[in-house]
């Protein structure tokens, strides 16, 4: 069995943060019934190998997942555009430990976040993120549909690992006290897929119900002109954000 660590504290909750679900109106459409955000960033790029775009950046020996998936992140971001963008390991390896003091102590995905909305990463600040209910797959697949993926967390279960390994499916399973943080890049009837430890990882709407306990929809640059995503109401997102600076 490979070594894969985790490192997601506990989600942390912050009154200030801005809701995907405020900022949808009766333009947006319903979510297909399946959507792939990682078939059209391997078209863009001509590639087809996720462990060559999402590398396991330190995640096989720190608990560096949150700034893992944010890499991911980048990288499909970049992707949907045709352009090229892998963060470099020592990269990734040196905003996680920036962001921990120097400890392999792992990190809150809203800290990532609150960070990344700060500074550029990789060349970007992002323009915003949303939390996105979590219950709520519609929500989540629209997230995906619009903005390119789903930053989450989940607490981990007990047959993760060998499921990842087996190449199976996530499904529920009695929860271990570890936290880990992927990208969500596509979706369909029987549940959403991941990018995690160099690979992609299938789960089921039943795992994502009983182990994710927060998701975001991240925003990048781009997607503050309307016309990126038509149904999203980017003016009073922009109020709203001018307001919680304030």
């Amino acid at each position: 069995m490979s070594n894969y660590r985790f490192g997601k504290h506990p989600s942390k909750r912050d009154y200030r943060t801005l809701r995907f679900e405020n900022y949808l109106t009766a333009a947006l459409p319903a979510p297909p019934a399946a959507y792939d955000v990682l078939a059209t960033v391997f078209k863009k790029l001509n590639a087809s190998d996720p462990a060559v775009l999402f590398p396991m950046d330190g995640n096989d020996t720190l608990g560096d997942c949150t700034i893992a998936a944010l890499a991911h992140a980048e990288t499909v971001f970049s992707g949907l555009i045709g352009k090229k963008m892998i963060m470099a390991k020592p990269a990734v390896v040196k905003l996680y430990m920036h962001l921990t003091g120097g400890v392999d102590s792992g990190l809150n995905e809203l800290d990532v976040l609150n960070y990344w909305q700060s500074n550029a990463v990789a060349g970007d600040k992002i323009a915003a993120y949303v939390a996105i209910e979590v219950k709520n797959h519609t929500h989540v697949q629209q997230a995906i549909q619009l903005f390119g993926g789903v930053y989450l967390g989940f607490q981990v279960q007990q047959n993760c690992i060998q499921e990842f390994d087996a190449r199976q499916p996530w499904t529920p399973g009695p929860l271990t006290n570890d936290g880990h943080a992927v990208y969500a890049v596509s979706y369909d009837a029987t549940g959403p897929t991941v990018l995690t430890w160099g690979n992609t990882q299938k789960a089921t709407w039943g795992w994502w119900d009983e182990c994710v306990d927060e998701a975001y929809a991240i925003l990048p640059p781009e997607a503050l002109n309307p016309a990126f995503a038509p149904g999203f109401n980017f003016a009073q997102l922009k109020a709203d954000l001018a307001d919680v600076a304030n």
